[in-house]
């Protein structure tokens, strides 16, 4: 203890040197530590993107583009589901529930979901949790709208609000659909899911607006009334893909089978937990090559440290001579150095977490906002706690060198005048 004491006030009596030497040590520790946190909220942000679900259909492609564009909204389709086959596959006796997607269009950067009241039923998050309404209704009119969470603030949209979609999904549009507004009915809680980015429309809202329309383009000279609109058969023609929930799980392959050896079109049936576990695969590369770099920055922290120890080494020969001379034998001396590298690891590991810490709070509304990811601000996890632990033990060892270092010195090389 006697020992750690004087390692202490060692420290001190060299504070500014131990302060950037500590905040060198911080900066990569928050940044180790902050990877690793978002890499996990990111993880559990996509798994708890969709639960309930059994099978996501839609047109042959692969697993993880399917599961993209359907349930996280990125990228598009290939091709589309006809309506005769979604309602061939709702129609299966094995089937409890079926809810049709149709994306495409979208308004002011966000993406607009074509569905039926079946989504705010049926869709799940999270741990089984169901969509709740914050204000309003779900939509009963052709033209009536709900608007995710992020919507609503992002844009400042409040119910009775009219919107006009645009066509096609990016995030400066063009050709505007604005001779057929949306009246905005409702808004969703936040999820914390693609829920939240999302502009929700019925099906024959999206049919609507496109009565007029062809190849993506208005048809010159044709410009059909919503009132017009109305009475016409608004059906779609096709959705981009459907979720599907079954009677029982044990059937799930056969209908998947099913919907994979469909004779009129080629199909897809995706397991969700499945597909996830691919695209952790394919971007898992992405996750070690940024842990890599993070571990590389702790490196070059402790180096640091390793070489202001060393660096002080030659100021401080008379401070460790009168040290040995007061009776302190090799092996205090060498504790001594080592106490000050375990100081300021710990010092270090502190004040990243502080800082680690203080940058979530500050940046959880934007992260929450801008990326839908939701920063839990708790106790380090063990992964976490074992990062640290590596850390203050590299810290430590980096320390030995310095240590060793001032213990060969001899008590007359601490009295030598060097000119």
């Amino acid at each position: 203890m006697a020992i750690l004491r004087l390692a202490w006030r060692s420290l001190l009596n060299r504070r500014f040197t131990a302060l950037l030497t500590a905040t060198s040590i911080a900066l990569s520790v928050a940044l180790l530590v902050g990877v690793e946190r978002l890499r996990v909220e990111a993880r559990q942000s996509f798994a708890s993107t969709i639960s309930g679900t059994d099978l996501i259909v839609g047109a042959r492609s692969g697993q993880v583009q399917l599961l993209l564009y359907s349930v996280f909204h990125i990228g598009n389709a290939t091709s589309n589901l006809s309506w005769q086959s979604y309602q061939a596959v709702a129609g299966h006796p094995r089937v409890a529930w079926s809810i049709p997607l149709s994306l495409g269009d979208s308004h002011r950067g966000f993406r607009v979901l074509g569905t039926t009241p079946a989504f705010f039923e049926h869709y799940r998050y999270g741990r089984g949790r169901t969509l709740a309404l914050d204000t309003g209704a779900v939509f009963e009119d052709v033209f009536d709208a709900v608007l995710g969470a992020e919507v609503a603030a992002a844009l400042g949209y409040s119910l009775g609000e009219r919107i006009v979609i645009a066509h096609g999904g990016a995030d400066v549009a063009f050709a505007l659909h604005d001779d057929k507004p949306f009246t905005v009915v409702g808004i969703l809680e936040r999820t914390g899911t693609p829920v939240d980015r999302t502009v929700h429309v019925s099906l024959e809202g999206l049919e609507a607006i496109h009565v007029d329309w062809q190849g993506g383009v208005r048809l010159p000279g044709l410009s059909i009334p919503a009132e017009r609109v109305r009475q016409m058969d608004l059906t779609p023609k096709s959705v981009t893909a459907a979720l599907v929930g079954l009677h029982s799980k044990v059937s799930t392959f056969q209908v998947q089978r099913f919907v994979n050896e469909y004779p009129r079109e080629p199909l897809l049936a995706i397991l969700p937990g499945v597909a996830l576990q691919e695209l952790w695969q394919l971007v898992g590369a992405a996750e070690n090559a940024l842990l890599a770099v993070s571990a590389c920055v702790v490196v070059v922290g402790l180096l640091g440290m390793l070489t202001a120890l060393l660096t002080s080494l030659d100021e401080r020969r008379r401070e460790m001579a009168i040290l040995r001379a007061t009776g302190a034998r090799p092996g205090h001396v060498f504790g001594l150095v080592m106490g000050e590298a375990a100081f300021l690891t710990v010092l270090g590991i502190l004040a990243g977490l502080a800082l680690l810490y203080g940058a979530m709070f500050g940046l959880q509304p934007l992260v929450e906002a801008r990326l839908g990811l939701h920063l839990a601000i708790g106790l380090p996890s063990r992964h976490e706690f074992v990062l640290l632990g590596a850390v203050l033990l590299a810290g430590i060892l980096a320390g030995t060198l310095p240590a060793y270092r001032a213990y060969r010195h001899s008590l007359a090389d601490g009295m030598t005048i060097r000119v």
